[in-house]
């Protein structure tokens, strides 16, 4: 089964999508990321977050979640957040730092 909101990674167009859905800080958060442009550091580190949270490295095409869409996937996973606002930030801050790391490397990391 097709389903035209399913993508092989997160994509950046669900952004906007997940603003309203925790407290001030992540709509804080959302709204800062969601400004910038497509490959910026900050656009690639939520985007990282969000494929590890979501699991989108093992999602299949004929799964349950890919049949819903990355878009409800995504905002189920935040909505369903056992922990604090802080601790998703911690999250997008620790993957920013990762990010920010392979950029000034330059390189690519073996598969």
């Amino acid at each position: 089964m097709y389903q035209s909101d399913t993508e092989m990674l997160f994509p950046s167009r669900v952004i906007p999508s997940l603003k309203r859905l925790r407290g001030p800080a992540w709509r804080h958060l959302v709204e800062e990321v969601e400004q910038e442009e497509d490959g910026d550091e900050d656009n690639l580190a939520f985007g990282l977050m969000m494929i590890r949270l979501n699991g989108c490295l093992t999602c299949q095409s004929d799964s349950y979640k890919a049949m819903r869409g990355c878009t409800a996937c995504a905002q189920q996973m935040i909505c369903r957040f056992k922990d604090s606002d802080e601790a998703l930030i911690k999250l997008f801050k620790q993957a920013k730092q990762e990010v920010n790391e392979y950029l000034c490397e330059g390189t690519l990391v073996d598969a």
